[in-house]
């Protein structure tokens, strides 16, 4: 059987199931709406001229003007350093945790979680409260009065500090999976520990170590908060369309650069995708007969794990001040300890706490379903158009917020569809930006399913919505949860793409947060930002506390 006539016996049965066929074309036309829709706006709208000519001139201006070369230039030196600091660290933490025994490896979890759970930007504002011109160290220890972290040292450090986990998460979980059988023929055949990383540990994580760097870069890129709060000077293509579109209104100039921006972020996430995320030599051989023998060297343990220790040390620094400095009278100058930031924050600025709650509680049960059911077609279904599903609902991944941001509101403007100033939009932008992850944790867990289970449910009469419902969500419950919780974090800390879709209407904690940085309030900043983390890790214990005992694991990793 041809391939076409394999799709059009599918499709047959496709067809046969109304509510199946029915379910298709609704997240088809959803992702095109949602997803799509606001990506062409954003392109289209850098070739009309205010009078709905069309015109070239936008995307002239912006390769003509010295400024925007420049910070295009920013961007992708940010983005290289960056993601090379922070995969060698990655590495080093990782191969830390899978091959030397140590005693603090569940505090390199603990790192890796902790930029999931607060502010996008928290890192860079405790680093301006320790080294900034009030700093804790640079003016109180040190008396320094002169104090400039802004720019792209300060940038790039905060950046390596909060990107590298990515790198970690990934790379762990390679380097567990060796065969440690692969060492110990080396190792019985005189090799030496160095000479065993270089010529088997190394060569088959490097797909994985190309992987990270990739990752990283596409969210060093897309990163606005960090930008926002302690670039300084050196913008980068992120703030800049920010800046363009809302500060000096030109949404035209704005899309024109968000679309560079896009260009940069989806080749990236091309690249990694279906050229350098398809490629690994570690699961050759399956998973590790026998569990590793850990190093014990003591030298080996002190080369790696000192500088883990102190990075993680530094690290848990900078979140512990986040607390501390809600609690001081004034940061830098007046250490007395006060109420006053909590005073506020529950009074006067109550509502942004109010709102992102409520809505990122909204949005999370239609965010783990719509994951689920994605993940359920693309991996038990053939139809026409399950290529564009997959490539689409995971596209959201490699936008970066702010040309989100912007496509939402030239997309939802006007008529027929307006949306702009309502609940509605700021739910839409968590459910499409925070899906793609439970898709992947959807088709991870679904891969491991024996589809026969499902096939007999078919045969005795079900339809694709009993055989879903009864069959197909409990068996990956674990990974359904797991989406549904990691989608309230995500909604809880974003800020890119909402900060265009605020309103007086509805505001948002990170865009208060953010706004209290910029006016010098680090002690409401700080508050506010205590609040958020708490709440997520409230809500997020409350929901692992349930589960547990009904049995299901969830997973923030």
């Amino acid at each position: 059987m041809s391939i076409i006539d394999r799709q059009l016996e599918e499709m047959k049965k496709v067809i046969r199931d109304p509510i199946l066929l029915v379910t298709i074309i609704a997240v088809i036309i959803s992702l095109i709406i949602f997803t799509l829709w606001p990506i062409y706006e954003v392109l289209v709208e850098g070739f009309l001229a205010k009078d709905g000519t069309f015109t070239l001139k936008y995307y002239q201006d912006v390769f003509r003007q010295s400024e925007n070369m420049r910070v295009l230039g920013n961007t992708l030196l940010l983005g290289f350093v960056v993601s090379l600091f922070s995969t060698a660290i990655g590495f080093l933490f990782a191969y830390a945790d899978a091959f030397i025994k140590i005693r603090f490896k569940r505090l390199f979890n603990v790192i890796a979680i902790l930029p999931i759970v607060s502010p996008p930007f928290a890192l860079a504002m405790a680093f301006i409260m320790l080294f900034g011109q009030r700093g804790f160290v640079t003016y109180s220890l040190l008396g320094i009065k002169d104090a400039n972290i802004y720019g792209f040292a300060g940038l790039a450090t905060v950046q390596v500090l909060a990107f590298f986990p990515t790198a970690y998460l990934v790379l762990a979980g390679l380097l567990k999976q060796i065969d440690p059988s692969y060492e110990e023929a080396a190792r019985n055949m005189g090799a030496s520990r160095w000479h065993i990383f270089k010529t088997v540990i190394l060569p088959l994580v490097t797909p994985g170590i190309a992987n990270s760097f990739l990752l990283v870069f596409i969210q060093t890129v897309a990163d606005f908060g960090n930008a926002m709060v302690i670039g300084g000077n050196y913008t980068t293509l992120a703030a800049k369309v920010y800046l363009q579109a809302m500060g000096n209104y030109d949404i035209k100039g704005g899309t024109a650069l968000a679309t560079l921006l896009l260009m940069i972020s989806v080749l990236m996430f091309v690249v990694q995708k279906y050229w350098v995320g398809g490629r690994s030599y570690v699961t050759v051989t399956g998973k590790p007969s026998r569990q590793r023998e850990l190093i014990n060297d003591p030298i080996i343990s002190w080369i790696v794990g000192v500088p883990c220790a102190l990075i993680s040390l530094f690290i848990l620094v900078l979140y512990i001040l986040i607390p501390y400095g809600s609690f001081v009278n004034l940061w830098g100058i007046d250490f007395t300890p006060t109420l006053k930031h909590y005073g506020y924050v529950l009074s006067l600025g109550l509502k942004p706490i109010l709102d992102t709650t409520y809505l990122a509680l909204l949005s999370m049960p239609i965010t783990g379903i719509m994951g689920m059911v994605i993940a359920f077609l693309i991996v038990r279904k053939q139809f026409i158009g399950r290529g564009m599903i997959e490539f689409t609902s995971m596209l959201s991944m490699a936008i970066p917020g702010t040309v989100i941001g912007m496509g939402y509101i030239l997309a939802y403007n006007d008529e027929p569809l307006v949306l702009t100033g309502t609940a509605t939009i700021i739910v839409l932008s968590f459910l499409f930006r925070n899906m793609p992850v439970g898709i992947r944790a959807g088709v991870a867990s679904l891969q491991q399913i024996d589809p026969a289970i499902e096939e007999a449910a078919q045969d005795l009469g079900a339809n694709s919505f009993k055989v879903f419902t009864s069959v197909t969500i409990p068996l990956i419950s674990s990974a359904f949860f797991s989406g549904l919780v990691y989608s309230f974090v995500r909604s809880m800390t974003a800020i890119s793409a909402v900060i265009f879709l605020v309103s007086a209407s509805y505001n948002l904690l990170t865009v208060a947060i953010m706004s209290q940085v910029d006016v010098g309030r680090l002690g409401v900043a700080a508050a506010y930002s205590t609040v958020l983390i708490v709440i997520v890790l409230a809500v997020t214990g409350i929901l692992k506390l349930l589960l547990g005992r009904m049995g299901i694991k969830i997973n923030m990793q």
